[in-house]
């Protein structure tokens, strides 16, 4: 049922924000692929405590006028149709920006090429400094592009799943999918604010941890480590992902 307000009438249900995740994969040294998942800080207002994919709210910052020139490999027509955006490719180049600042921000998991077209490193004590900028002000994420001449990775990135929190709720989220290598190199630090811990898990192991009680996991991350498991690698599980209505 609809919340009702003091007077008894129902109150209608709010309007979904824009909101992006990012499934990271990485292979197993005994085959198949392991998924990053990070724990929300119990005080947080939506999901607090569970485990989680990276990923957040979509800012109006993440979308400024000139966002696709500094995406690599970027068809942004391409991307608004499959995103069921046809109309809105500005919208849909939020969306992609928003699961890769999301996750810089969170787990300092950067999908991005450096000027020479290599994928970026991040290791430098000035990424650390990106870092707390882009969390204190999501505009710190784009003076860190131009400044690094970078182009962000959205070639990389699948999409695969579209969610809505249900009326109910009085925090509700428009949420886009999507799923990606994690770059060589990188691994997650969590933020130690809204992330208290990271963990790297087979997706039926995460599901299985879940039914233990050992995790907490919400309905939408059961249901998408569903789709992953059983893959053979990463490539196949990005593979069968793609190939999704």
């Amino acid at each position: 049922p609809r919340c009702a307000t003091a007077r008894g009438y129902p109150r209608p249900p709010a309007t979904p924000s824009p909101a992006a995740t990012l499934v990271l994969l990485r292979d197993r040294p005994a085959g198949g692929p392991e998924v990053l998942l990070i724990q929300r800080h119990e005080k947080s207002r939506f999901a607090g405590g569970a485990f989680v994919f990276p990923g957040g709210k979509i800012e109006p910052d993440d979308n400024p006028a000139d966002a696709a020139r500094w995406c690599a490999g970027l068809d942004a027509g391409a991307a608004a149709r499959r995103l069921g955006l046809p109309d809105a490719e500005r919208v849909a180049v939020g969306y992609l920006v928003g699961a890769i600042r999301e996750t810089f921000e969170e787990v300092g998991i950067l999908l991005a090429y450096d000027e020479g077209g290599r994928p970026v490193r991040v290791d430098a004590p000035r990424f650390a400094e990106h870092r707390r900028a882009c969390d204190a002000d999501n505009r710190a994420f784009w003076e860190m592009v131009k400044t690094e001449r970078l182009l962000l990775a959205t070639d990389c990135l699948v999409y695969f799943a579209h969610w809505i929190t249900p009326e109910e709720s009085p925090y509700r989220y428009d949420t886009r999918f999507f799923a990606a290598p994690v770059p060589a190199g990188q691994d997650a630090v969590a933020d130690e604010r809204e992330i208290v811990d990271v963990r790297w898990l087979a997706p039926g192991a995460a599901v299985e941890a879940a039914g233990r009680g050992e995790i907490a996991l919400r309905t939408p991350t059961i249901k998408n480590l569903g789709l992953l498991d059983g893959a053979a690698s990463v490539a196949a599980a990005l593979g069968s992902l793609a190939a999704r209505a």
